[in-house]
């Protein structure tokens, strides 16, 4: 199938308008307060370099502004140390940038994307087919609406497995390395894995070493651990770690 030039997928950003338009009202509704009171336009100007900031990374994560967002699922893709024969699984998909980007390098591979695609993001399964129909890898990726925390395959499904920035994300799972051990599950013996998340974040997944630890206890034969937030293409501004301050990846042999 042929990638159809005429047409523009659409992966979203990872940046929602909501980010952008509620402060920028929440800011005029304080400065028009501040004719009243004008402690309050201090709160106004607060929250307008609350919009100014988003809209700058909403900008900077497209790709007109260094598509860094594509950056760095290519940055995730570069860590799955996989030969492309098979069937692979891309966990919490949203709209399908990862599976369609493991469908282009892996051109003898069979790729499933799942995604539970609830109304909180901009994500649909009727898109994702859109998005796959557009870049000519429709015959070769599937999608169906599944949970990071139930996945509906058999343990060793697949050959190769991949998620990017979902598990943090997956609400009815408290412990979220819980959801790793599951993703892990449907792997082969010998398959590979790239997973990408708030991994430096604490609170969510305790201590990298004790993670490490954690997962080689599973009997995995090979998992090692990068820092995404530490790629050079990302600016300063965005290494926070409300935005990609914490980002990395766990990547290995089940």
């Amino acid at each position: 199938m042929q990638k159809n030039p005429s047409k523009k997928p659409d992966y979203s950003n990872w940046v929602s308008s909501r980010f952008i338009y509620i402060p920028w009202v929440i800011s005029l509704l304080f400065v028009g307060l501040s004719f009243v009171l004008p402690v309050f336009l201090i709160v106004g100007i607060l929250f307008l370099l609350i919009t100014l900031y988003f809209t700058y990374a909403y900008y900077r994560f497209s790709p007109r502004g260094g598509n860094i967002q594509g950056k760095i699922q290519a940055m995730l893709l570069s860590h799955l140390d996989w030969d492309g024969e098979g069937k692979a699984v891309d966990i919490g998909c949203g709209n399908a940038p990862l599976s369609i980007m493991l469908s282009q390098k892996y051109p003898a591979a069979q790729v499933t994307g799942i995604d539970y695609w609830g109304e909180m993001w901009d994500y649909s399964k009727r898109v994702c087919e859109s998005n796959a129909q557009i870049e000519g890898v429709a015959e070769r990726v599937v999608f169906q609406k599944a949970s990071a925390s139930k996945l509906p395959f058999e343990d060793g499904a697949f050959d190769a497995a991949v998620s990017n920035l979902v598990f943090h994300e997956v609400g009815d799972t408290k412990d979220k390395r819980e959801l790793i051990h599951e993703a892990l599950r449907v792997v082969k013996k010998g398959g590979k894995f790239a997973f990408q998340d708030l991994f430096l974040e604490q609170k969510t997944f305790g201590k990298t070493d004790e993670l490490l630890a954690l997962i080689r206890s599973w009997g995995i034969t090979r998992v090692e651990f990068d820092r995404t937030c530490d790629a050079p293409f990302i600016p300063r501004s965005l290494k926070l770690p409300f935005m990609v301050g914490t980002i990395g990846v766990l990547y290995g042999e089940k």
